[in-house]
């Protein structure tokens, strides 16, 4: 290479990981967590997965079958506990702001560009909020950051040994959700349009595909197996998404959620710059080709939230070395100036996103803003009430007793929380509860949740009205809104077999 040619076209100095600094923040990150973690409850998704994690397979209808297997560890070791079981996603989170921090050093990052993108990635929107609850969301941010680190050190180091890291993390991705793929295919594009086309030639990158489908294999085996219903389950999930509006905003949802909003302008100057880089331009199409595939296809905004910590690490890296062209004043005030306005819109996020208060006008604002959070409220209180409702029932009632369920909160709520009580295994239709099929001898008495009247009545016989599904705090949320009664009933009406054939639910 000549001299001549722009500093980002050749390998960077090596630079010094500044690990005080990138740690401490990773550090902050888990120490937020622990400390709030353990306020409300359990999301319906966490139950699910949970679940799920007690019936571990190689995959399952709506999700491949990573998170509920690292689920079923954290239940070993640490039983019920919120703060255990989420311990895993607050560990990801944080590996993600050090892995940031790593990715700004290859770049030639030095101390203000590694705190700059380690502070902006750990008080981003999903970051924050992937901490606060374990769900596939919190693993597969790791995975494509992960990915994209790797392929940054391909291209710094010209090893090509780097393909089966690459390989490891995008293999350990498609374990733990699908959407992978639309990254994978940037990678790829990427490769194509670029002078690192060359890698493909390379023994070692197919090492790298060869990795990747053998850590995939055991789930694709299992797709074919059940007719690859998650492929179905996903169609279902997204027309539901577009008609219900979920979708909408794809491009403001980048501006404003991507990241850390004050760091905006810090990520568009790292896209510009990798794509004017001969060297690094891959991990330009590695973002722009996911976004581009989202959008198009009317994904929610939030599923390429993974590609803004390497774009946020180039442009932290090129604004470090403009920095040190300004006058010393301008040098003094603007990093300061800068980390104030991220730590004021993360303190904003925090507010928003973490539960960071069990009372007062933060609980209420976090509440009134953020749906995730109302969902955690109300399971205990499910559980306990099916409890009343079935020791109020007489003594042959109760030997017999069955409780169906109308979503995968419900039915991981009572399968999860449950056994406390001594109630049995639910009975339930949607996603992989449908595949766990129905007991036998089938029961004569069924607590019947997560229907009204109507439904209830045209699929059992005998329905009466046996209590109310809430919760004592008011909470309005999907629960307490939309399935407010809990019904007792005689068997079906139809069949199990027939019943079971018309029952199987997406949600």
């Amino acid at each position: 290479m000549s001299s001549s040619q722009p500093a980002l076209d050749r390998a960077p100095e090596p630079a010094r990981f500044d690990a005080l600094s990138v740690c401490s923040i990773a550090l902050a990150v888990v120490a937020l967590h622990i400390a709030t973690n353990g306020r409300y409850g359990f999301h319906r998704d966490e139950l699910q997965f949970l679940s799920d994690a007690r019936h571990l397979d190689w995959g399952f209808v709506s999700y491949p079958p990573f998170t509920p297997f690292v689920e079923h560890i954290g239940l070993a070791v640490f039983g019920l506990s919120m703060i255990g079981l989420r311990m895993f996603s607050v560990l990801a989170q944080a590996m993600v702001v050090i892995v940031a921090g790593y990715m700004a050093r290859d770049l030639g990052g030095g101390r203000v560009a590694q705190t700059a993108t380690a502070l902006a990635v750990a008080l981003s929107p999903l970051p924050l909020f992937s901490g606060t609850e374990f769900q596939y969301t919190s693993f597969d941010f790791l995975w494509w950051v992960l990915a994209a680190w790797c392929v940054l050190r391909l291209l710094t180091t010209e090893n090509p040994r780097w393909w089966l890291a690459i390989g490891l993390a995008l293999g350990i991705g498609l374990e733990t959700k699908y959407s992978i793929v639309f990254f994978i295919a940037g990678i790829l594009l990427g490769l194509l349009l670029t002078p690192a086309r060359r890698h493909l030639r390379s023994g070692w990158f197919w090492a790298g595909v060869g990795l990747a489908l053998l850590i995939f294999l055991p789930n694709l085996v299992w797709l074919i197996h059940h007719d690859f219903i998650s492929y179905r389950f996903l169609q279902h999930i997204h027309m539901r998404d577009v008609a219900e509006g979920r979708a909408d905003g794809f491009l403001r949802g980048q501006i404003l959620y991507g990241a850390n909003l004050f760091s905006v302008p810090v990520w568009i100057v790292g896209l510009i710059v990798f794509f004017r880089s001969a060297r690094y331009r891959t991990l330009a199409w590695m973002a722009v080709l996911p976004v581009a595939i989202f959008y198009v296809s009317k994904g929610r905004f939030y599923y390429v939230a993974p590609v803004y910590p390497m774009l946020l690490a180039m442009g932290s890296t090129a604004a470090e070395r403009w920095l040190v062209q300004l006058p010393a004043l301008a040098r003094r005030i603007l990093p300061p100036v800068y980390f104030a306005g991220v730590l004021a819109c993360g303190a904003y996020l925090s507010a928003l996103l973490v539960p960071v208060a069990s009372s007062g006008p933060l609980r209420a604002f976090a509440l009134q803003h953020n749906g995730d959070l109302r969902e955690e409220i109300g399971w205990n209180e499910l559980v306990r009430k099916v409890a009343a409702i079935r020791d109020s029932l007489p003594a042959d009632q109760q030997a017999h007793l069955g409780i169906t369920t109308g979503n995968y909160g419900e039915y991981g709520a009572i399968d999860v929380l449950g056994p406390a009580y001594h109630l049995p295994t639910p009975i339930g239709t949607t996603n992989s509860e449908w595949l766990r099929g129905y007991p036998t001898p089938p029961p004569t008495t069924l607590i019947v949740l997560g229907l009204d009247a109507n439904d209830a009545n045209s699929i059992f016989t005998g329905c009466r009205l046996a209590g109310h599904n809430g919760n004592s705090e008011g909470v309005r949320n999907e629960e307490s809104k939309y399935h407010p009664d809990i019904f007792i009933c005689g068997p079906p009406r139809k069949p199990v077999a027939d019943l079971w054939k018309e029952h199987r639910d997406f949600g």
